[in-house]
């Protein structure tokens, strides 16, 4: 009795196949393991492989036409066999002709068989279409690759797994472990801080319109100036205190900046609070180095180890961490090039910090190694225009790339 083949489901989104080349023609014996046709699915091409003996009957959609999940697409049984029932009640393909008469049971299977080597003595290579693209694509000579199709015809899986290295080209069998894992989480509640953290980012992403500005800063200068200092200071400078100080001399020289927006009116702040950015257990907290423009390095240095100290004892009390005027978060000290940080609201701008890694850069004709460090500006576009935040980034870069300026 004649059986029908229809088309399978192949991933869990598919509502429909393409037909994208049949390796069986009507009238061919065919038996179950054979690769019946090559199906485009929602997320790739894929095989269609035949589960039943017999002769195949009738091709009811030709290559590249497209049909239903189920819909019949093949008859398969023997020869002579009155098929007109089952064709009259097959759905209509989707852009399909008219074919000849055919159909059988398939499933897609990822389970390459045994490859045949390709001993055709035609003058043409026994390939699907695609596996003669895809060897195309990847450089690969079709006639060092042996199929596992009928008859050996390579098939899309055999130039896939093809290996260069292997004699003759044969393919290299891996057989995979059956890993079985057990699925597992945990979940926590969230902390208030956490609760303000989220609330308060938020509401900066999505009110405040965000615009970047990139530079990149030669901090050589600023290092070497940086082992000089330590000579002299009581306390142990780092580069980030040196990069607080350079901001907020950036600030006073560019005062537009250093602004906030409040709704119906901007303020222009004309005292310099920058705020630290400080990773903690809980979250993030930011506490602040009020009148930063007027403090010396060691000055600024003290009092950031004595705020972050404080932050990670959750012993910050709340004017310690309120005021600011301009937010930096440096992530150079966990190794990231550069990144973007959100508004720390009510300031106007952000400043994303970056390591300062060797590159290789031109100067006066020469190539050179230095240290670049790329610092990203994050500016509220309701009170900083791109020319205000491209003159703050120019201004820091002069400081940080000539530090003597930070000490007149």
């Amino acid at each position: 009795m004649a059986e029908v083949i229809r088309m399978p489901k192949m991933s869990d989104t598919m509502t429909e196949g393409v037909i994208v080349s049949w390796l069986k023609k009507v009238g061919d014996d065919i038996k179950p393991g054979d690769i019946l046709a090559e199906v485009e699915t929602d997320k790739a091409t894929m095989e269609l492989e035949n589960y039943v003996k017999g002769t195949l009957l009738h091709i009811g959609i030709p290559a590249g036409g497209s049909v239903p999940v189920d819909a019949l697409i093949a008859i398969v049984g023997k020869k002579g066999d009155d098929i007109s029932a089952l064709l009259n009640g097959a759905p209509a393909p989707v852009a399909a002709a008219k074919t000849e008469d055919t159909k059988v049971e398939t499933v897609v299977t990822p389970a390459p068989s045994a490859p045949i080597a390709n001993t055709s003595t035609d003058s043409r290579v026994k390939a699907s279409p695609l596996a003669k693209k895809i060897a195309d694509d990847k450089g690969i000579d079709i006639n060092n690759v042996s199929g596992s199709g009928d008859g050996g015809r390579i098939v899309k899986r055999d130039v896939e797994t093809f290996s260069p290295s292997a004699k003759g080209g044969s393919k290299i069998s891996i057989t995979l472990p059956n890993v079985i894992g057990q699925e597992s989480f945990e979940e926590v509640p969230v902390s208030q801080m956490r609760k303000v953290i989220a609330r308060r980012l938020s509401e900066s992403k999505h009110t405040a319109p965000h615009f970047y500005l990139t530079m990149s800063i030669n901090m050589d200068k600023a290092i070497e100036a940086r082992k000089f200092m330590l000579e002299f200071s009581p306390v142990k400078i780092s580069v980030n205190d040196i990069i607080i100080k350079a901001v907020a001399g950036s600030l006073r020289k560019n005062p537009a900046a250093n602004a906030s927006w409040l709704g119906d009116k901007i303020r222009y702040n004309h005292h310099i609070h920058i705020g630290v950015a400080v990773a903690i257990e809980d979250g993030l907290i930011v506490p602040v180095v009020k009148f930063a423009d007027s403090k010396s390095l060691s000055h600024i240095s003290a009092e950031v180890k004595e705020l972050a100290e404080k932050a990670k004892n959750k012993k910050l009390q709340p004017n310690e961490f309120e005021g600011n005027t301009f937010t930096i978060s440096n992530l150079g000290m966990f190794g990231i090039d550069e990144f973007t940080a959100i508004i720390n609201s009510p300031d106007a701008c952000i400043l994303a910090v970056g390591a300062a890694k060797e590159t290789v850069i031109a100067e006066n004709g020469q190539m050179k190694i230095a240290h670049v460090m790329k610092v990203t500006l994050s500016c509220d576009h309701r009170v900083v225009d791109g020319a205000v935040g491209s003159a703050f980034l120019k201004t820091l870069k002069e400081l940080l790339e000539n530090p003597v300026k930070l000490l007149v």
